[in-house]
């Protein structure tokens, strides 16, 4: 950073210093004099840079954070975040696949683990099947744009399709498939949304480590006739997805009301699902 054309904070401005060093941070990154993935100075030379404490350079460095600008490494430094991948949790079951595809991005997945299995209690449960039926687990790790995204076990009965034990799902879509394949047709679906911490496995397939955030989404998806289709559980890298959610406004007997169709935030942890908000795979 060159001292002559930094912009100084302004000590007499009765702003408060570290949001006057986080706007000033976040310009320079907009304007591109920090590219995506590449550190920022340190804090010792931030504090030198622009004349304030460590604390404010802390406060300021947590703020962006917390906006997902940067990211911090222990022992390494901030770094500037990589943008967010995009996902709906809006009224539109187009699933991953087909919903990156249509960002202009390029979806890939290594199937891990393709298998027909007795079905465990609690997929028997979510699938409304008697436990030790035959199930298909589906067990994928998916890429975008050569980055590992989310890790994701799809579990669906045997007898939805026969093929699906041995269908090749690299790069195409499951729900594509069932429809176009299966004449099964994906209506609705349910999802809890919980933040949670990698473990050792999740960590070492999405590039991360162990501790890092995770965006879990545990769904059950439904076809027409509300027979369950699908249950799956996907770990999104919390550094990586965002996701966006539809506001509809619905009148009912006259009244107005205003109705969050997608529910993510204050979900308590628990196995059971909450309603209303539909899947994607």
């Amino acid at each position: 950073m060159n001292d002559s054309t930094t912009i100084q904070i302004d000590f007499d401005s009765p702003v408060p210093y570290y949001a006057q060093l986080l706007d000033l941070l976040r310009g320079q990154i907009r304007q591109g004099v920090w590219q995506r993935g590449e550190q920022l100075p340190g804090e010792h030379t931030l504090c030198a840079t622009y004349g304030v404490s460590r604390s404010v350079v802390r406060q300021a460095l947590g703020e962006m954070e917390s906006d997902g600008l940067i990211v911090r490494r222990k022992g390494k430094g901030a770094f500037v975040a990589e943008p967010k991948i995009v996902e709906s949790l809006a009224q539109r079951l187009t699933g991953f696949h087909q919903d990156m595809r249509e960002r202009g991005l390029h979806p890939v997945s290594i199937v891990l683990v393709q298998e027909r299995i007795p079905a465990s209690s609690l997929v028997a449960r979510h699938l409304e099947i008697t436990p030790g039926t035959a199930v298909v687990h589906l067990r994928r790790l998916r890429y975008i744009n050569d980055e590992p995204i989310v890790l994701v076990s799809s579990y669906l009965p045997a007898s939805l399709c026969p093929q699906l034990a041995t269908e090749d799902f690299r790069e195409q879509s499951l729900y594509e498939y069932l429809e176009h394949n299966c004449g099964v047709v994906i209506a609705r679906g349910r999802r809890r949304i919980e933040a949670v911490a990698a473990c050792q496995e999740e960590a070492e397939y999405l590039g991360l480590q162990v501790g890092d955030p995770l965006i879990l989404l545990d769904s059950v998806s439904y076809a027409e006739d509300d027979t369950p289709i699908e249950y799956y559980r996907a770990s999104h890298r919390g550094d990586r997805s965002q996701f966006e959610v539809e506001l509809v406004r619905i009148r009912e007997r006259g009244q107005t009301r205003e109705t969050l169709r997608s529910t993510v935030a204050d979900l308590p942890p628990s196995n059971d699902l909450a309603p209303e908000v539909p899947a994607g795979n």
